[in-house]
């Protein structure tokens, strides 16, 4: 019985610590957004339409 015991708290604490590294590390992900397609090409034409003015 005792043995059951520490083999439990063992696995416990096991998976207590992956559960805290793996949410340090998903917090510490640097998340980037890239720009949409539409705004580069919007760009390009309002610029195309001020030098033609």
């Amino acid at each position: 019985m005792f043995t059951v015991l520490i083999i439990s708290i063992v696995i416990i604490i096991v998976v207590a610590v992956l559960t805290v590294m793996a949410i340090s590390k998903g917090y510490s992900y640097e998340h980037t957004v890239d720009p949409l397609p539409e705004e580069e090409g919007q760009d390009k034409d309002n610029a195309e339409e001020d030098n033609g003015n």
